[in-house]
């Protein structure tokens, strides 16, 4: 979910909005809730779930609109940037479901809707229950079975800022997590640290980091230069990588278990506490 490489309906509220080309105009009912939207990053942790879930009751008391449909939806995928409870995340699931009855979404060339597919994501990643009853959310959960298909075959062959090569296939036996992200992307940029931090507590576990972004190495290099980045960062120029794995959005993250199989999937950021969720799923335990 997250930061996707569409182009944003507004950039005033963030692109998480990414719905439509055109700039929506919001009427004064709207207005208020677009601008808490904007904040919402800027809310201490302990708060955001339930500003989440005020925002979620108040973006479903809102008419039957498109616009309904659009903070909906980039509440949805601001929703899913760390840990904020399952009841934060069924509240949002059920105003996103609920604005999509109300007013259903053309499929663009053939495909669901982006708020479909932020949907199925809450169903399928982050085991929210929804309703929907739509031939687009059914489209949007089969589109995200294919996904995870081609991830569980797909291979990686990049070198990282040191020129060394690295392929997924070579680190059976080991645990791995691959992760897709980017310096300007500040979801992925937050949960770095706790990468870095399960990197080092599992050094002598057979954890190996991929972390893979396809931006101009000398961007990234001044980036970890500031940072205490341990861990391999990979270059995807071209984006082949991130388009056999199905990356349209970031952060992401994969976790494969030592027979390479793919173990668990993040839609979004992750705190340290559901990386080692994803990590038990893999056979990786303290």
């Amino acid at each position: 979910m997250a930061h996707r490489h569409l182009a944003a309906v507004a950039i005033a509220l963030v692109t998480s909005l990414a719905l439509a080309a055109a700039q929506p105009s919001w009427t004064p009912g709207e207005k208020p809730i677009v601008d808490r939207l904007r904040q919402l990053r800027s809310v201490p942790e302990s708060q955001r779930g339930a500003v989440t879930r005020r925002l979620a009751l108040a973006i479903r008391s809102l008419p039957a609109a498109d616009n309904k449909v659009r903070l909906a939806d980039g509440l949805a995928n601001l929703s899913t940037e760390g840990d904020f409870g399952a009841k934060t995340l069924r509240d949002v699931a059920a105003t996103l479901s609920a604005a999509l009855a109300e007013q259903p979404q053309p499929d663009v060339q053939g495909a669901p809707a982006a708020p479909y597919i932020t949907l199925a994501q809450l169903a399928r990643y982050e085991q929210i229950p929804v309703t929907l009853d739509s031939p687009s959310y059914r489209a949007a959960l089969a589109k995200l079975e294919e996904e995870d298909r081609r991830r569980a075959t797909a291979e990686i062959r990049l070198p990282d800022l040191n020129g060394k090569e690295w392929t997924l296939g070579a680190l059976r036996g080991k645990v791995a997590i691959v992760n897709f992200w980017a310096t300007w992307c500040p979801p992925c940029r937050k949960e770095l640290p706790d990468l870095e931090a399960l990197y080092q507590r599992f050094a002598g576990k057979d954890l190996v980091v991929l972390a893979i972004s396809d931006e101009d190495a000398g961007k990234v290099t001044q980036f970890l230069a500031a940072s205490k980045i341990t861990f391999p960062v990979l270059l995807d120029h071209g984006r082949k990588v991130s388009e056999s794995f199905a990356v349209e959005g970031i952060p992401k993250s994969f976790v494969y278990d030592r027979a390479g199989r793919l173990a668990a999937t993040a839609i979004d950021m992750r705190t340290r506490h559901q990386f080692l969720a994803m990590l038990a799923k893999a056979g990786l335990k303290e």
